[in-house]
């Protein structure tokens, strides 16, 4: 029987994976729950993706691309007289307001990373190059403060559950970008 051209199947596999670690969370995503999910023959998650791990790499590259969208979708950064503190405040609240489980699942991908060595390189990228956007208005130190000030806000409003203060974020994260004299 002659193999069937499928050049989509890598990228349902990923939706996918995408769909059940929003439904059971990491632990529930295997080769088998990706391949019932994908409705594709087990082979086929093995054949793309050698390991889980290159799965979930996979999966938080994709993942990533939620805040990158909200960013690039805002272009306040190319304004010199754009509030930097009140442009990255709304670009959170922008994010937070949208699909909250694809947020907790970028979250749940992101935070992977601690147990799982080959998803760092993946969850470091987005905080380069959130940082790198920033660094066009301020210096990369500030830019890498500003970063990780908007993952303690958004981590506390995922896992508090309470809602996100806009007018909280831009007064820290002015504070931060004053301190820096910016």
């Amino acid at each position: 029987m002659p193999r069937r051209h499928d050049p989509e199947r890598r990228q349902r596999i990923i939706d996918a994976a995408i769909r059940v670690v929003a439904a059971k969370g990491i632990a529930g995503l295997s080769h088998r729950t990706a391949a019932a999910e994908a409705d594709v023959p087990l082979g086929s998650t093995t054949y793309h993706f050698k390991t889980l791990d290159e799965l979930l790499v996979a999966a938080l590259r994709q993942a990533n691309e939620g805040f990158a969208k909200v960013v690039a979708g805002r272009g306040g950064l190319e304004d010199p007289r754009t509030d930097l503190a009140a442009e990255l405040a709304a670009w959170v609240g922008e994010w937070l307001a949208g699909d909250r489980t694809g947020v907790e699942l970028e979250y749940e991908l992101y935070l992977a990373a601690l147990r799982r060595p080959a998803l760092r390189p993946v969850a470091a990228e987005w905080a380069e190059g959130v940082a790198e956007q920033l660094s066009r208005r301020t210096d990369p130190v500030t830019a890498r403060a500003l970063v990780a000030v908007v993952d303690g806000i958004c981590l506390q409003v995922l896992l508090t559950g309470v809602p996100y203060d806009e007018a909280y974020a831009r007064e820290v994260l002015g504070r931060v970008l004053a301190g820096a004299g910016g």
